[in-house]
């Protein structure tokens, strides 16, 4: 297993929990101007900090922004209520332009996006269970993939920012679902 995202790579294969070691725990700490993320489903993450304390990786967003870092987040649901009592507890991520967050039934999509310049792309939802920060005896099968290529990355975030910006929402057959049309 490798203990840092991929440097000279172009495409890295993660699997189950290379996923949380890979992106939650080392390529999104290194954000310094953005982080984009899409996941169908949004749970109350814990990640590694301090020592061998875990924190909510909503506190991991929360320091990123205070950091300077703009974040975008997507998803397809409301989060549960265990997620919603740790994000009550970081009120720069309700008070702050750098944290924007938008619902979409329709994302289906699992990638997370660091600076434009690294990008994971795979199965995993933003949970304990898919990124592989749970026990292996109750995390799921995911596989996905790390890269650093530009052409790649690229048209990855025009395809997201024009979701983001609302150019599907008109067409949307989902419309009478969705809690908060972009247009």
């Amino acid at each position: 297993m490798k203990d840092h995202p991929p440097a000279d790579d172009l495409f890295s294969l993660v699997i189950n929990e290379q996923t949380c070691e890979q992106v939650l725990n080392l390529a999104v700490p290194l954000a310094t101007k953005s982080l984009w993320i899409a996941t169908a489903d949004l749970k109350d993450l814990h990640v590694a900090g301090a020592g061998k304390k875990y924190i909510p990786f909503i506190g991991v967003l929360a320091g990123l922004v205070r950091d300077g870092v703009d974040i975008r987040l997507i998803h397809a649901k409301e989060p549960g209520p265990r997620f919603r009592k740790d994000f009550d507890r970081y009120p720069e991520l309700i008070e702050s332009e750098r944290f924007e967050r938008l619902l979409c039934p329709r994302m289906h999509m699992k990638c997370v996006i660091v600076d434009g310049k690294l990008a994971y792309i795979g199965s995993a939802n933003l949970t304990g269970a898919g990124m592989g920060a749970k026990s292996p005896q109750r995390r799921n099968f995911e596989a996905g993939f790390i890269t650093r290529d530009p052409n790649t990355i690229s048209e990855l975030m025009d395809f997201l920012d024009s979701l983001w910006i609302g150019d599907r929402c008109i067409k949307c057959q989902r419309r009478d679902v969705c809690p908060e049309p972009v247009c």
